[in-house]
């Protein structure tokens, strides 16, 4: 394997792109800002579509690339004839017309939430199309992903990879196709839906327009990628098993590959693996990073070994991070974040050790569900994943030994090695998982602290759900 590809990661925060060779060094790579808020409800589209393309940009002139692939963040995009974006785009966080969707009867949302393989309803495109604005209706000629956007735009061509597909709640995620039943049942048009494609599947090639915008080659093979979790989950797990994956990011997402056969954990989601025939359940936990982000950015930046000083349940005070709804596992969406006990003597240490606390135990909760025998280990990346110390923390609360990937950057690497499946450089994600990452490095909970952190974690757990309650019967009161 020789090859190089150009692989691009789509965050809350930013775009990256680079140019990586088959040993899987990055021979040259381009960071791009967003400006976008933290929660994740709505993006501007057109200015995504130029970051990317500065990004892209920054990242051409090297060695000639054999494939393309892209990785982003979830949401909804309409677009006209012209692969412009129509109205609003949706983040991932958006509930815009949710509330369409619980106003039909139950059974219909039964059958709707299995097909999708959903343990609840949320935005996606179909309830975006149901909320949207009719007189935008006229003009909108497709909805698409984020990461489905981007592709029409460097190719012309209008695709959903099936994992993308499945967060429209439109998609029959077990036969990955889209579900014409529930299209007839909201007086939808399929035409307004691409064809769905497997993530590794070439899909287009660049076109002139791009090229010349980009640097990069004109006939450019451009594989169909996916959602930024789901990429870089894919390549954590590979084919195994045995393990689970979490990515965290501003948004923690973890899961497992599904044995054949095996059933959905409750509360899961259910989505096609990047590998054809094979199905991956967990879930997006909502903030979680993107809460201990917020609040370093309200109190300052403290070094790592004041942070790992301070005790189990940082002196008393306990953060609720879930400033936009909570989602996999228990999914509330009217969930908010709180701080709970504080003292005069809590610093910002204790505030930044409580939030990282508040993320991990929310994992765990996740975690739990997908194996509550508590024995499978965790394969950890993504930009917590640089801390020594939160690798550990991490390792406590979970009660399982953490295998950290000495790559954090899954998502820009899975997507990676998306693009070397599809332009046939390589066959085996196993094999690309090694050449791209590397040996993880085990990471073994402590005893002491473990037991400390579960007694926590309830105590938490019962926080929550209290401060939970106290919120919705205060907001009940208030309207």
């Amino acid at each position: 394997m020789s090859a190089h590809v150009i692989a691009v990661d789509v965050g809350t925060s930013a775009v990256r792109a680079a140019l990586v060779d088959s040993a899987g060094h990055i021979v040259s790579q381009q960071r791009i800002s967003r400006v976008s808020g933290l929660g994740g409800d709505t993006f501007d589209a057109a200015a995504l579509d130029k970051d990317v393309r500065a990004a892209l940009s920054g990242v051409s002139g090297g060695p000639a690339p054999a494939a393309l692939a892209v990785a982003a963040h979830i949401g909804t995009v309409a677009v006209d004839s012209a692969l412009m974006p129509v109205g609003r785009s949706s983040g991932w966080a958006d509930s815009v017309g949710v509330s369409q969707l619980t106003a039909l009867d139950d059974g219909a949302v039964r059958r709707l939430l299995h097909t999708a393989g959903r343990p609840t309803l949320t935005g996606g495109a179909l309830a975006y199309l149901l909320g949207m604005d009719p007189k935008s209706m006229p003009r909108v000629h497709a909805v698409l992903s984020p990461k489905d956007f981007l592709v029409a735009r460097l190719t012309g061509r209008l695709t959903s990879d099936t994992i993308s597909a499945a967060y429209t709640l439109a998609s029959d995620v077990r036969r990955r196709a889209w579900n014409l039943d529930v299209l007839r049942a909201a007086d939808l048009d399929s035409a307004l839906l691409p064809e769905q494609a497997e993530p590794a599947s070439v899909v287009g090639a660049l076109t002139e327009e791009a090229a010349t915008a980009t640097g990069l080659p004109a006939g450019l093979p451009v594989v169909a990628g996916g959602p930024d979790g789901s990429v870089g989950m894919g390549l954590l797990l590979g084919t195994d098993e045995d393990i689970i994956a979490d990515v965290a990011g501003t948004t923690d997402v973890v899961g497992r590959l599904l044995p054949r056969g095996g059933d959905v954990p409750d509360g899961a989601v259910l989505n096609p693996s990047v590998l054809p025939g094979r199905f991956v359940a967990g879930g997006a936990t909502g903030l979680t990073g993107g809460a201990v982000a917020q609040w370093r950015s309200l109190v300052g930046t403290v070094d790592d070994e004041r942070l790992a000083a301070l005790p189990p349940g940082a002196h008393g005070l306990v953060i609720l991070p879930a400033m936009t709804g909570a989602r996999f596992p228990d999914w509330r969406p009217g969930a908010r974040g709180a701080v709970l006990g504080q003292r005069p003597e809590h610093d910002a240490a204790c505030i930044l050790r409580a939030a990282q606390e508040a993320a991990s135990f929310t994992v765990r909760d996740g975690l739990d569900r997908l194996d509550p025998s508590g024995r499978l280990p965790v394969a950890f990346a993504g930009g917590s994943s640089r801390s020594a110390h939160v690798a550990q923390l991490r390792a406590d609360i979970l009660a399982r030994p953490l295998l950290v990937s000495p790559q954090p950057d899954v998502t820009l690497l899975g997507a990676a090695a998306l693009a070397f499946l599809g332009c046939s450089a390589a066959t085996s994600l196993d094999a690309l998982r090694s050449r791209l990452i590397g040996t993880l490095r085990r990471v073994e909970p402590d005893d002491a602290r473990a037991a400390q952190y579960a007694r926590l974690h309830t105590r938490w757990r019962h926080l929550r759900d209290a401060t939970d309650a106290a919120y919705a019967e205060g907001f009940a009161n208030c309207g």
